[in-house]
């Protein structure tokens, strides 16, 4: 982590912060759709939902060269990317203390645009990323999509993690009653495999997907 600065201090629940980059690792690992946030030519705010992986240390997305606000990434606007999951709900014995169980971060810096051999190894890494084992079973990116794709990468450097992950935390008045407190843990999973309505007829399932839908992912899960 590089020197705290002040965008990155958190000022409220200051014991949810960490500092970890094991941590945040994780949760980028885990979390596949980011927010971007930069300001537009007037000033004006803006936020862009996209796909997001972690390779080393820097954080690869990519977007069509048709998008003002890609291209303006692409190009080093200065950015904050926000990733979040929500890994279970925190049920208090008052709806005050009911939350969420949640890892949150926040990264500051400009991207970089990856070009030739970097832009076509970036996009392989965000395919395993996302369906792991998918790259051997399609054919290669064509020059022409290629071209209307833009790829760019954000270094980790400046960024702030917070992890809410504890019990209800109710006063002894509350404790004391008669509702019920605990935590109800999120758990996602794939589902069954739908086949495209204009897929030949012979074509089984391939073996990525079937590895996907298999298994069930916790918060936790890689």
């Amino acid at each position: 982590m590089t020197q705290p600065r002040e965008r990155t201090r958190i000022t409220r629940l200051q014991e949810k912060g960490s500092a970890d980059r094991a941590a945040l690792d994780a949760l980028l690992d885990r979390v596949h759709v980011g927010h971007f946030g930069l300001t537009d030519p007037d000033g004006r705010p803006v936020v862009i939902p996209t796909a997001v992986v972690r390779d080393g240390d820097r954080v690869l997305a990519h977007g069509s060269t048709g998008s003002p606000w890609i291209r303006a990434l692409a190009a080093g606007a200065p950015t904050c990317l926000a990733v979040t999951s929500f890994d279970g709900l925190v049920v208090a014995r008052s709806a005050f203390e009911s939350s969420i169980h949640y890892r949150s971060a926040v990264l500051f810096g400009s991207c970089t645009r990856l070009d030739d051999d970097g832009k076509l190894h970036a996009l392989d890494l965000v395919t395993e990323a996302l369906v792991p084992g998918r790259v051997a079973e399609i054919r290669r990116p064509a020059e022409r999509e290629l071209s209307a794709t833009l790829v760019f990468a954000l270094p980790i450097g400046e960024w702030s993690l917070k992890i809410s992950d504890g019990w209800p935390d109710d006063p002894p008045g509350d404790v004391s009653g008669g509702a019920w407190a605990g935590v109800v843990p999120v758990m996602t999973a794939y589902g069954a495999p739908a086949a495209a309505p204009d897929l030949r007829a012979g074509i089984d399932v391939p073996a990525s997907v079937l590895r996907l839908a298999s298994p069930v992912r916790g918060p936790g899960a890689p």
